[in-house]
């Protein structure tokens, strides 16, 4: 099969044929339909996340079929339309696992980056960490939900019931759930990169009540803020920007060092907090509300040998929504 490698840190990806290897216990193999583009595989093609283990393929954001069964698999059946999001394994033993937080376990794997991911023809998981996809979602779209949508779900959740929220970095985590937001009649406040009108009116079409450059400041204190952008400098900006008692949620999983500010800032019961990775039940709460609310997600859609011309755009910002690798006879259209 054909896999885009990483093979070093800051290198290009590169085509790679390889064997399809075996099937181990509760395992399913998948011809991969589609595959998101995150910006976490832009941190793990930098050399941002630690002790990534070389070679390894990208992509966890991942929609396809079921095309083989392992051992005591019995979830899904072949034929069947799953996804493999980035949690792809835990330990079920320790605390965290026990006490309903798995998203923190330290024996956890992850899809596409511990685990080899989906920048391939087909992918290996463990069938306990797959979720079906609501059939209203052709496979270009449905590939965002798997993280975008998931982990920026459970950053959406970790803000509260804010009733007016900023984003700051308007990707493909915010486009979905500013249509979230929207819909349960919350104040959507979009902050992108200075002068980028271009996504401050893709804001503005998805339900954003206020769009304007991350140097900017809303027409009211907001109750809480979501940093998606990796960006440390943010932090302060999006603490001046919340009222006493609100929050500021960082939401990705690598960020640039976070400057020193002075202490009013966070005075008046401020908060800042992180979300890491997502848990199951996450996942089927999310994919419940995606199915519930028929999301609209933006994607563009490139082959899987053009990854790294993805990858590109993403970093330059230059995408509306979401990029996603498609393979031959995936469903990119919506239904």
């Amino acid at each position: 099969m054909l896999s885009m490698k990483l093979t070093q840190a800051r290198g290009p990806l590169v085509p790679v044929e390889e064997r399809l290897r075996p099937l181990r216990s509760r395992q399913v193999r998948v011809q991969v339909l589609a595959c998101g583009v995150c910006r976490t595989d832009l941190h793990l093609l930098d050399g941002d996340l630690p002790n990534t283990p070389y070679p390894i393929t990208p992509g966890h954001e991942i929609v396809g079929r079921v095309c083989a069964v392992g051992p005591g698999a019995d979830r899904f059946r072949i034929g069947d339309r799953v996804g493999i999001p980035w949690l792809g394994f835990t330990c079920g033993e320790c605390p965290y696992c026990v006490g309903g937080r798995e998203n923190l376990c330290d024996r956890a794997r992850f899809t596409g980056y511990t685990i080899d991911g989906g920048y391939a023809e087909y992918a290996l998981a463990d069938e306990r960490y797959c979720l079906a996809i609501p059939a209203s979602y052709s496979d270009a779209a449905a590939a965002p939900l798997l993280c975008a949508g998931l982990i920026g779900y459970r950053a959406y959740k970790a803000a509260g019931d804010a009733a007016n929220l900023g984003f700051y970095g308007f990707g493909a985590a915010a486009h979905l759930l500013c249509q979230i937001a929207a819909a349960q009649g919350r104040n959507v406040f979009a902050f992108t990169r200075p002068g980028d009108q271009r996504a401050q009116r893709f804001a503005r079409d998805l339900g954003a009540v206020w769009a304007g450059g991350a140097d900017q400041r809303p027409r009211m204190l907001l109750d809480a803020a979501i940093i998606f952008a990796p960006a440390g400098d943010l932090v302060p900006v999006a603490l001046a920007a919340i009222r006493k008692g609100g929050k500021v949620i960082c939401a990705g999983i690598h960020m640039s060092d976070i400057p020193s500010f002075s202490y009013d800032l966070l005075w008046g019961e401020r908060a800042v907090a992180s979300v890491a990775n997502l848990t199951r039940m996450d996942g089927e709460e999310f994919m419940k509300v995606a199915a519930d609310l028929e999301l609209k997600p933006s994607v563009e859609c490139f082959g899987l040998r053009a990854a790294n011309q993805a990858l590109a755009r993403l970093r330059d910002g230059t995408l509306n929504g979401a990029a996603v690798l498609l393979a031959a006879g995936a469903d990119p259209h919506d239904r």
